[in-house]
């Protein structure tokens, strides 16, 4: 489990590297709603509330979201501080990550596949 959750935070580096990712709050949010973002990761850490945003804001948008790793981890994975939310803004890479945290069970789904909440 290790070593997919590690495959999943060097592919979100990758991601960063190649400029294909937003981060924060505002950014994500603003990737959402323009039709630019594939992909939303949200801390598991993350409060109840930027779940619930980003949940409600992603089924509606019709991105898929995931509730994965720590905040810590996403923001090292970016070479950044902590981040609570990014985007994968390349259908490509959000494909890969999608990949891999779907066949760990690290990953949390919530209105992935538009709207059918649901725990893997």
């Amino acid at each position: 489990m290790l070593l997919k959750q590690n495959k999943v935070l060097s592919l979100i580096g990758l991601a960063t590297k190649a400029g294909k990712t937003a981060s924060g709050e505002f950014s994500t949010e603003k990737a959402v709603k323009s039709g630019k973002a594939s992909l939303v990761i949200v801390a598991d850490e993350a409060s109840d509330n930027t779940k619930k945003m980003f949940r409600n804001m992603c089924t509606y948008y019709k991105v898929p979201v995931y509730f994965f790793g720590s905040k810590e981890e996403l923001g090292h994975a970016m070479g950044k501080e902590m981040r609570a939310s990014l985007a994968l803004l390349d259908a490509g890479f959000a494909k890969a990550v999608e990949k891999e945290l779907v066949n760990t069970n690290a990953a949390k789904t919530g209105g992935s596949k538009y709207g059918e909440i649901e725990s893997i």
